[in-house]
């Protein structure tokens, strides 16, 4: 899909929903392992087992730059698929749950309106009084896949067992708490041989974490990679002989100096007609009082320039950015979104302190932030 505004001086990339997006990854995994009505449009190879192996923030020109700090990764079968938008971990994982676009399953953000009551919700932390079966009320590829016979577990941390974002993203999957590398790779070697076909979805954070506070072009990130890079290679090695891996990413990372940074709650004409600020300092959702959004709409791209792009809800979702919007799901959507795509991050530095003092940063359209790998071991 074509973008009818030029981006200035900055590229970007639209999200390839349907033929080449993370959303395409589990309905194609199902569809190799033969479950009846699913689409292997990823052409993955057919097998009786899989596991699927999440690195946070491992992009694909990040993989690609550090390509000597990973040896197995850079082995392995290889091509790019890009994030949703926003390119962002709640929503990236709910999209690779349910195999939909943000538009569809509801999850727009790592903060987001809840209409209902005007509270911001966090997608991650879920610290909004909110069902997620009803917040994300679409089946999950999981579950479609227990329906069909395969063994289905979800390995990741034990506190991630109940939270709100597994009940709304990985949902028909049993849970492993696995709190340590020994932990993760015995329950995936368990997992993996349960019943005649598995699925494990493995999750790994912490490429991620230190990309956030350390940066992703620090060497604090490089020996993260390495580490990240032994761990996949030991997650395939605690797999039975005829399971596929698959290796892949909810989004990349750019790293931002503090003097690109904008602080929206140190410049008054910046909050003047919001009552919310959502989303994070890449992607912004931006939530006005009655009749203020063209204001903060001409307002803001005054004050950005080139180096983001500003549109009403009605134009985002007309690019396509969500993908196909649901009614339900249009008012989480800010009324002006703002997705940086120059050096540039929206702070508000008084409101979320934590996220002011982050390095590397993503959630935006840019090549660096929306590409990410999709790697296939197939023993």
């Amino acid at each position: 899909m074509a973008d009818p505004t030029p981006a200035g001086p900055y590229g970007y990339n639209l999200p390839a929903y349907g033929g080449g997006s993370l959303a395409d990854v589990l309905p194609s995994v199902a569809g190799a392992l033969s479950v009846p009505e699913e689409q292997n449009i990823l052409d993955l190879p057919p097998a009786p087992r899989y596991a699927v192996l999440l690195l946070d923030g491992l992009g694909w020109n990040l993989l690609r730059r550090n390509a000597e700090v990973a040896p197995y990764l850079s082995s392995l079968a290889a091509r790019s698929l890009t994030a949703g938008v926003p390119s962002t971990t709640a929503a990236s994982l709910t999209s690779l749950g349910t195999g939909l676009p943000p538009g569809a399953h509801g999850i727009v953000g790592y903060t987001s309106i809840v209409p209902e009551t005007g509270a911001l919700l966090n997608a991650l932390q879920w610290d909004a009084p909110v069902d997620p079966r009803k917040w994300q009320p679409h089946r999950t590829v999981f579950e479609r896949v227990a329906a069909a016979g395969v063994a289905v577990r979800n390995v990741s941390k034990a506190r991630f067992d109940t939270s709100g974002l597994t009940a709304a993203a990985f949902r028909g999957s049993a849970h492993r708490g696995a709190d340590t590398v020994e932990d993760r790779l015995d329950a995936t070697r368990f997992a993996s041989r349960e019943g005649r076909s598995s699925l494990v979805y493995v999750y790994d954070s912490q490429l991620d974490y230190t990309g956030h506070g350390q940066g992703s072009e620090s060497w604090q990130w490089r020996k993260e990679l390495a580490a990240a890079d032994a761990f996949a290679s030991q997650v395939r090695s605690a797999l039975p002989r005829d399971a596929v891996l698959v290796v892949v990413a909810d989004h990349g990372m750019i790293d931002v100096a503090p003097e690109n940074r904008v602080d929206l709650d140190a410049e008054p004409a910046l909050t003047e007609g919001l009552r919310l600020i959502g989303g994070e300092s890449r992607f912004r959702h931006l939530y006005c009082v009655d009749g203020a959004a063209g204001d903060v709409l001409a307002t803001y791209r005054e004050r950005v320039g080139d180096k983001a792009l500003v549109l009403s809800r009605e134009e985002a979702i007309a690019r396509g950015w969500f993908g196909p919007v649901d009614e339900r799901v249009a008012p989480r959507l800010g009324d002006v979104v703002v997705a940086a795509l120059g050096p540039l991050a929206l702070v508000a530095g008084r409101r979320y302190p934590q996220e002011a003092g982050l390095i590397g940063l993503h959630g935006s359209l840019t090549e660096d932030e929306m590409m990410i790998p999709l790697l296939v071991d197939a023993g």
